[in-house]
């Protein structure tokens, strides 16, 4: 059989590729090994972890922060098996949504483990062992990424005691003491579920700062939120074992700066420490295909692969690993192929951390601008000058604007606080046509809102002083 695209991976990059591909009206397949589609963001990572941050805040909110409102209900309990059952359910809804639209796109659906022969083939091997090969004039791939591990450290994942982002989901109880290795996204997201249905939770971490690349003063402040949660931290430390230990597991560390090695024991110990490219049994050396220093797929300006008609996306090219930028680029790659002009502005891409309160941001941070020399201004305005903010009991963190101090354009966003995550796209809108602090401070925003601090820290940025502080 012979195709225009086959897409090898089904994750967000790769069926809104199929899907992008199929309505520029391109003949359309997609491989995907799992027995659902969707990848890991949809069935092992983004979507059923949103499902469980939901539930265990809601959890958290009925056990404190309700009775504040006036409303009383007594002490909630916590039913885990039924938790886990709306989370099991939230991904069978949106991977069935997803097996509804390649239907619906007339995209095929082979199962299987696809495999570059090289140009214009491709085979898929399913689970009976037995290969079919297909012919395409264009390949893609989406493969995505899986979990990196402790650079230097063996570690056993039994997904029950030492685990990954796909044991944590799915975890039989709440463990008395959970271990975090990595203060990045994926462990402080989960390591914050647990810890409001009940564990204790210590964070180990590398670096002196939690969220790496994220702008500094968003850094310590929700460092400090999550402390007074009750989540420990110890920064600056290097992980050199994780071994189990009679029921549970012992965390071996030591300072990076020198210093005494601590272990310390766990009844659950979660490994967080980031993703690799996954490009395992996919043939690529064979076919041709270069790879990186780093193991991700190298490509030109377009993700074209050193091969004629290969392209790659998503979590296995260079780039934040990110869903919604595989999309992005699944999207603009299938255009590409139709002969159309795709293109995706890496300078706004937004990046969200599901925790409350939430974390967001797009663009410079202030560090990349320092070290690039830029001049620029600030504008923050905090939540607990927000009247809406106030009402919903929402007052921690703040929004924090960097403009070019010469031309008033905005180069990053950053933003910590209830939901913010759903307010950085109209800073996104502002930054995809080059606005300034000032148009988003001379835009109405609607009274009371939370997204009123945007327009404040615009307008602090902008005339050097907000309206309501």
């Amino acid at each position: 059989m012979a195709y225009d695209v086959v897409v090898i991976g089904s994750g967000p990059g790769g069926y809104v590729c199929a899907i992008k591909c199929a309505q520029l009206g391109l003949k359309t397949a997609i491989v995907e090994k799992r027995a659902t589609l969707g990848g890991t963001c949809l069935n092992i990572g983004c979507i059923p972890s949103k499902a469980m941050l939901h539930a265990s805040e809601m959890f958290h909110e009925a056990e404190g922060s309700l009775e504040k409102l006036g409303v009383k209900v007594g002490k909630p309990k916590l039913d885990l098996k039924a938790m886990l059952a709306h989370k099991d359910a939230t991904v069978k809804s949106n991977v069935d949504g997803v097996a509804f639209l390649m239907k619906k796109n007339k995209v095929d659906w082979l199962t299987g483990t696809g495999k570059v022969l090289g140009e214009g083939k491709v085979s898929v091997t399913g689970e009976d062992g037995k290969e079919q090969e297909i012919e395409a004039n264009n390949i893609v791939i989406a493969t995505g990424s899986d979990v990196a591990g402790i650079p230097g450290v063996d570690v056993d994942f039994d997904e029950k005691v030492i685990v990954s982002s796909t044991g944590a989901l799915d975890l039989a109880k709440v463990p008395g003491h959970l271990v975090v290795v990595g203060g990045g996204v994926i462990g402080l997201e989960l390591g914050s579920v647990w810890k409001r249905l009940g564990a204790e939770v210590t964070v180990v971490e590398f670096l002196d700062k939690v969220l790496g690349p994220m702008d500094g003063d968003v850094s310590k402040q929700f460092q400090r939120l999550l402390e007074k949660q009750g989540i420990k931290f110890n920064l600056g430390a290097k992980v050199t074992g994780v071994k189990k230990s009679g029921k549970g597991a012992e965390v071996t560390f030591e300072p990076v700066k020198g210093g005494d090695a601590q272990t310390i024991s766990a009844d659950v110990v979660l490994v967080s420490t980031g993703r690799r490219p996954y490009t395992d049994g996919l043939g690529l050396e064979n076919a041709g295909v270069v790879l990186d220093d780093r193991g991700r797929v190298d490509i030109n300006e377009h993700w074209q692969t050193s091969v004629t008609g290969i392209y790659a996306i998503g979590d296995v090219v260079a780039g934040p690993m990110l869903a919604h930028k595989a999309e992005d680029e699944g999207m603009a790659v299938a255009e590409i192929i139709a002969g159309q002009h795709g293109h995706v502005n890496f300078d706004v891409i937004p990046s969200v951390v599901y925790t409350d309160p939430e974390v967001a941001s797009v663009g410079k941070t202030e560090e990349e601008l320092k070290a690039a020399g830029v001049d620029y201004t600030v504008g923050k305005f905090p939540f607990s000058a927000n009247g809406r903010a106030r009402a919903m009991l929402a007052p921690d963190g703040f929004i924090k604007i960097l403009a070019d101090k010469k031309t008033d354009r905005v180069l990053g966003v950053h933003m910590l606080g209830r939901g913010v995550g759903e307010m950085i796209h109209e800073a996104a809108v502002l930054m995809e046509f080059g606005g300034s602090s000032e148009d988003l401070a001379r835009t109405c925003h609607a009274h009371p809102t939370m997204s009123e601090a945007v327009r404040e820290a615009a307008l602090a940025s902008a005339f050097g002083k907000p309206i309501h502080m």
